[in-house]
């Protein structure tokens, strides 16, 4: 494998990774734009934007970019983060310029015709919808409101009813016009890619992009909190979480080895505490998401609402357990998990153009694989103990706690915030 890295005259970085042994090519563009980049007024525009990127050019329809793009048996698609906007494809190595050509239209000459907003902005709302009616998703989506009260990065990604239907074509425009510039844009690929092909391409059909770069997103400020919603549900979904590191951060991979041990698969603390000997919940993990600025660290489970009350101090016990005597064998299988799943990772070429895109867009560089091999491995017990008193103790920042379902049972229920916050204390 071998990454390259060229910066157009207009700002667009490219960025490859060439594995030669394939016959198909993932390639797409990565905006540094997403949901904590919006105003109030403008929550889930980016979404929104997303979904209408496909509806139509001024030289394509809705049916001829999905046509033109299934003819050659390769497929199209998009996802929108916080800090993300991802529009990519992967086809076969020979339809390289067709794709960069879709690409390069969608996010150039979406015209956002009125009917085909209309209908898009339907199916969005039917989306929304859904994320409502999954509680396992919601709770997250709750989370993030509660450890960032009021802020960008604590409102939800799709957006709600009101702001969705509230959205015309201007608001599409004006939006893409202020957030869409080649400084803050990465075209990636990797595959059976030859770098000069994908910069000659670039410059070709990217010649119309803004080139002044976009304003950057309002700080995120983790506080912490809680937010419930009682439901006539089966389970009760339930998550509590901490400031973790954000992608810069010195205990980045001391947090992913945290998490890894803590509940990260069937030899977790969690999962054979929780699920193996007490039977408290089917599903039961940790995780640990980072951001520019921020991260998020903590635990899901969903439980009975009879198990509620003793699910919860279980939890916070392995919690403040991990942070107290963490050992080095369950460090280094944890270390041994995480290196796997990034060499695994580099066997996918859709996984690795959507690495380099995000790494450049984060670090202004591709980290490369035996540079991240060399910090996870200097991740030991010690290092895993000193990241927990980041947020054990008393001078620690709150916790935030979110929960979904029914939260009472026959043995209680939920503790109050202020007692379960207190255990980690």
């Amino acid at each position: 494998m071998a990454v390259e890295v060229t910066r157009l005259e207009s700002g667009l970085t490219v960025v490859t990774d060439s594995m030669p042994h394939l016959q198909t090519i993932s390639v797409g563009v990565w905006v540094n734009t997403g949901a904590r980049h919006e105003t109030r007024h403008q929550h889930g525009v980016s979404h929104l934007l997303e979904h209408m990127a496909f509806k139509g050019t001024e030289r394509r329809n809705a049916r001829a970019i999905a046509e033109e793009i299934e003819n050659v048996g390769g497929h199209l698609n998009a996802h929108t983060a916080h800090e993300a906007t991802a529009y990519y494809a992967r086809v076969m190595k020979g339809d390289l310029p067709l794709a960069v050509d879709l690409l390069a239209d969608i996010l150039q000459n979406s015209v956002f015709d009125a009917t085909e907003l209309e209908r898009e902005r339907g199916v969005v709302i039917q989306e929304i919808g859904q994320s409502l009616d999954t509680p396992d998703d919601l709770v997250f989506d709750h989370l993030l409101e509660a450890a960032y009260p009021g802020q960008a990065m604590g409102r939800t990604i799709l957006g709600t009813v009101d702001t969705v239907n509230g959205f015309d074509r201007d608001a599409l425009r004006n939006y893409m016009g202020e957030r869409y510039h080649a400084p803050g844009m990465v075209l990636a690929a990797a595959g059976a890619i030859d770098h000069a092909d994908l910069v000659a391409l670039g410059r070709e059909h990217f010649s119309e992009m803004p080139t002044v770069r976009s304003n950057g997103a309002e700080p995120a400020k983790f506080t912490g909190g809680e937010r419930r919603e009682t439901r006539e549900l089966e389970q009760a979904h339930v998550t509590l979480a901490f400031e973790g590191p954000a992608y810069g951060d010195e205990d980045y991979y001391a947090a992913q080895i945290f998490s890894s041990v803590l509940g990260g698969g069937m030899s977790s603390r969690l999962f054979q505490e929780v699920r193996e000997k007490r039977g408290l919940a089917y599903s039961v993990f940790a995780y640990s998401w980072s951001f520019a600025d921020t991260g998020i660290i903590g635990v899901y489970a969903g439980t009975a609402p009879d198990d509620l009350a003793e699910l919860m101090p279980v939890v916070a016990d392995e919690i403040s357990k991990l942070g107290q005597d963490a050992t080095e064998a369950e460090v280094a299988r944890a270390r041994a998990q995480m290196k796997a799943g990034l060499l695994m990772g580099l066997e996918s070429s859709s996984s690795r153009a959507e690495q380099i895109a995000r790494q450049y867009a984060v670090h202004g560089r591709v980290l490369p694989i035996d540079e991240m091999i060399g910090k996870v491995d200097q991740v030991d017990a010690a290092a895993v103990r000193r990241f927990a008193s980041r947020f054990l103790g008393s001078d620690a920042t709150a916790p935030a706690i979110a929960a979904v379902g029914p939260l009472e049972g026959k043995s209680g229920g939920l503790e109050s915030y202020d007692r379960l916050a207190a255990r980690f204390a």
